[in-house]
């Protein structure tokens, strides 16, 4: 991701916040193994800018970014108060028709994992609908009501539909060769590569309310997917 600049990823800017399509790959916060993340980006670009919340690294999606103090607390009152909307999709192995399911799992958290734990888990809410069934798999939308480490990803798993090439939580690669008869690999080709080599998840739309001193208006800003999930889609669509 060199030379990237926080203008190439912009999707929805005013006065108060900037909303960015994060591409996978690039840390939300400070990583010492990677030169570039995402606050360091929105520094350069607006010094005063902080991100309001965090994506996984492999996860890719609507962001938002506070340009001054006073919004990015505004911002931190409505997660507090739940009054953020973020929905997510995401490709799971098996097919489900999830009709705005509560998963209300308690989840217990460490500093890198988290798993359903009925007896030492924080309440946990997640509901998640069925978008599109393909061969072996489903597309799937899932709003995070309360926002635990991991979230969709265990309740997901607990709903036994793991996100695909998330194999921490029990989702399997999608190759080629699984979804399409009569696959050969390429004689030049010494083994074959997942369609998608990270965790098939992506921060599709959010919706808060704007910082205003008068009234509230709302801001909903989607996010495209990037190439790399609009190809694994598109292969799915291809070989039902």
């Amino acid at each position: 991701m060199k030379g990237i600049t926080l203008n190439d990823l912009i999707i929805f800017e005013n006065d108060h916040y900037l909303v960015i399509n994060k591409p996978p790959y690039i840390s939300t916060l400070d990583d010492r193994n990677d030169p570039v993340d995402i606050l360091k980006l929105a520094k350069e670009h607006h010094a005063d800018a902080q991100v309001c919340h965090r994506l996984d690294k492999e996860t890719s999606g609507a962001l938002v970014i506070a340009k001054h103090q006073e919004a990015y607390r505004h911002f931190a009152i409505m997660l507090e108060r739940r009054q953020v909307k973020k929905v997510y999709h995401a490709v799971v192995g098996g097919i489900h028709e999830f009709d705005n399911v509560s998963a209300d799992q308690p989840i217990y958290s460490t500093n890198s994992k988290s798993r359903v734990d009925f007896r030492e888990g924080k309440p946990s809410l997640t509901l998640i609908s069925t978008l599109e069934t393909f061969k072996y798999h489903t597309l799937v939308k899932c709003f995070p009501v309360s926002g635990r480490l991991h979230q969709i990803r265990v309740h997901l798993a607990f709903h036994k539909a793991p996100i695909s090439c998330d194999p921490v939580y029990g989702g399997d690669y999608i190759y080629l060769s699984n979804i399409k008869k009569n696959f050969n690999l390429s004689r030049h080709t010494d083994e074959e590569k997942p369609i998608l080599p990270r965790v098939a998840l992506h921060a599709h739309n959010i919706a808060f309310y704007d910082f205003d001193t008068n009234e509230e208006r709302t801001i909903e800003v989607e996010a495209p997917y990037p190439k790399d999930f609009g190809v694994l889609i598109k292969q799915l669509r291809k070989y039902l």
